[in-house]
């Protein structure tokens, strides 16, 4: 019984700490950008040591890795979140306004679109969006009567996803969030 315990106690410690050190690379990554921060730097924000970041990650681009996915993730669960308050059923418009929300979290545009791309790759970025918020797009356009289906739902997808990738890019960059919830909502109302 005590053993179980131990184990529990040291996966609940290692959970902890991995947490830390994310939380920590999130912050440094998100302010300075992903070159210029330092392992010594995360390793001090998240006041562990630094065989314990190499315990819990190859290197500092796999914890940039798991950065990003957890901020790909938050991303997905807020459209997720938003697509269900939609009225008729219609997840298009709420799941919009969701992401933006969640695009305008400070440092969010910059993981995600600008040091993402450029760090692990578009091939690795693309991995990390399908099982995030191209996943929940699709989702949602395969959900307007008449959608197409297949390769050509992918397709649509993978477009109105870079065009909602160049819009949050303005909107981190200070220009307000309405001209593009319009522009889309307008754009939706076509495809039904």
């Amino acid at each position: 019984m005590q053993e179980k315990s131990l184990r529990r106690s040291n996966e609940t410690r290692s959970q902890e700490m991995r947490a830390r050190l994310i939380a920590a690379a999130r912050t440094l990554f998100a302010e300075k950008g992903y070159a210029e921060t330092g392992t010594p730097e995360i390793v001090r924000a998240a006041d562990v040591t630094r065989g314990a970041l190499y315990h819990h990650f190859d290197d500092k681009a796999g914890l940039f890795r798991a950065v990003v996915e957890a901020e790909a993730a938050a991303v997905a669960g807020s459209i997720e979140a938003g697509a269900l308050n939609g009225e008729g059923g219609d997840p298009l418009e709420p799941g919009t306004r969701a992401f933006f929300a969640a695009m305008s979290v400070p440092g969010r545009a910059r993981l995600l679109l600008i040091d993402g791309p450029a760090v692990l790759g578009p091939a690795e970025m693309d991995k990390i969006d399908a099982g995030a918020g191209l996943a929940t797009l699709r989702a949602g356009l395969a959900s307007l009567p008449g959608a197409p289906a297949g390769e050509d739902l992918a397709a649509l997808s993978r477009i109105l996803s870079a065009a909602f990738d160049r819009a949050a890019l303005h909107v981190a960059g200070g220009a307000s969030p309405d001209p593009y919830l319009n522009a889309f909502t307008w754009l939706f109302s076509r495809l039904r």
